[in-house]
């Protein structure tokens, strides 16, 4: 593209062909985002599909809503890689491809005939990454791993909780989505690096790896005094009062440990020994005896609503939030006055909403060219703009290597 001009970020990876073969969580965020973008996106699927199209509920029409969360701005191509047609198929759309996407374990690909090296010697520019759990090297290499066993073994479900508590996940898939986001930004950065050199790379995408950099300042502490993080519940360790509070109706969120916010809490709860009292006077000594502290507040904070605090709060610049169900996430004027929300047509399941790609700007609706696809809906259509004669279509449906959803 020779100029920006006019270019939005739904347009900025116009041309780019992805051959996605990803499935479930992790993989398929990293190929919506470039789908989001304005790639053109094919989800390769085995003749049984993705494995994400089995989690639910819920289900709408017959369909996974968490797999049509991830998968919007794709189109279904089914192959059989089992025939060698299909392996066949599969080089000749990698010679004109530019990123290809895989999450089998490691060394499943190359055993298939369309691993990095074998798609290199036919495409030199071809990105080529790989998610797995632990990587595609290194002792746990061949160890199966998903979100929850990832949140285990990283150290992030022993942070999360109370004191009391058992161990807790996070219940959205965190590392599945961090490691989506972290990988779209390494295969921007390799399509940067492939336009100045003219080759492609094979780029190592772990869930494992991707928990550790979510976890950034919680290891850095640890690695700082060889200190286990306590459980604190909806606490930040670093600092207090930074944590959720009963209030008459339900709960709000508090961010007031700036000492110019502290002061300005404590002269509104008309506590102004609070403020300097020798236990509560900074940040440290406010962690150190947070327990104390919260003790002082939730007395102070019971007798008014959620809403009635976050007024008065905010009037006195002292950050806060009521802890919200999705119920009223939904109706928030800010959700939606910033277009998060989008629309999706599947062919099976009707209209799909979902949180659409809403970073820059808010006009996440105009990336939605393709809702997510039913497995095979687009395999005739897709081999066809890839060169493919009516012939050939024919052939390789009739031997089962594709299928086409009737």
């Amino acid at each position: 593209m020779s100029s920006a001009e006019g270019v939005t970020i739904n347009q900025a990876l116009s041309g780019i062909k992805v051959l996605d073969f990803t499935q479930i969580g992790a993989g398929p965020l990293i190929g919506m985002q470039l789908g989001d973008m304005g790639a053109e996106v094919i989800k390769v699927e085995s003749p049984g599909g993705d494995i994400g199209r089995k989690l639910g509920p819920p289900w709408q029409e017959g369909e996974s809503v968490v797999s049509m969360s991830f998968n919007r701005n794709k189109r279904s191509l089914s192959v059989d890689l089992k025939k060698s047609e299909g392996v066949a198929l599969i080089k000749r759309m990698a010679a004109q491809a530019d990123i290809v996407l895989e999450s089998f374990r490691p060394g499943v690909m190359d055993k298939l005939g369309v691993g990095f090296a074998a798609l290199q010697v036919i495409n030199p520019g071809v990105i080529f990454g790989s998610v797995s759990a632990y990587g595609q090297t290194g002792p746990w290499r061949d160890k199966a791993g998903v979100d929850g066993i990832v949140q285990a073994v990283s150290g992030l479900m022993s942070n999360i909780g109370d004191a009391n508590s058992p161990p807790m996940k996070v219940l959205v898939p965190a590392v599945d989505m961090v490691t989506g986001f972290i990988s779209t930004s390494a295969v921007l950065a390799a399509l940067r690096v492939r336009d100045a050199t003219g080759h492609g790379q094979h780029l190592d995408f772990s869930l494992y790896n991707s928990a550790l950099m979510l976890q950034l300042s919680a290891v850095a502490s640890y690695l700082s005094s060889d200190e286990l993080p306590l459980r604190t519940g909806t606490a930040a360790p670093y600092s207090a009062p930074n944590e959720a509070y009963p209030t008459k109706d339900g709960w709000i969120m508090i961010a007031a440990y700036h000492d110019d916010r502290w002061l300005a809490l404590c002269d509104l709860l008309q506590k102004p020994a609070l403020a300097t009292h020798p236990d509560f006077a900074t940040i440290p000594k406010r962690v150190a005896n947070r327990d104390a502290l919260m003790k002082e507040l939730t007395v102070l904070l019971a007798h008014k609503t959620s809403f009635e605090w976050q007024e008065l709060f905010e009037a006195a610049d002292i950050i806060c939030g009521p802890i919200a169900d999705y119920n009223m996430v939904m109706q928030s004027p800010q959700l939606a006055h910033n277009g998060v929300i989008v629309d999706t047509h599947s062919s099976v399941a009707g209209l799909v909403r979902m949180p659409g790609f809403a970073a820059g700007d808010r006009d996440a609706q105009s990336r939605v060219r393709y809702g997510p696809p039913a497995l095979g809906e687009h395999s005739c259509e897709v081999l066809a703009e890839f060169g493919f004669s009516q012939t050939e279509i024919d052939a390789l449906l009739a031997c089962g290597a594709v299928i086409q959803r009737a």
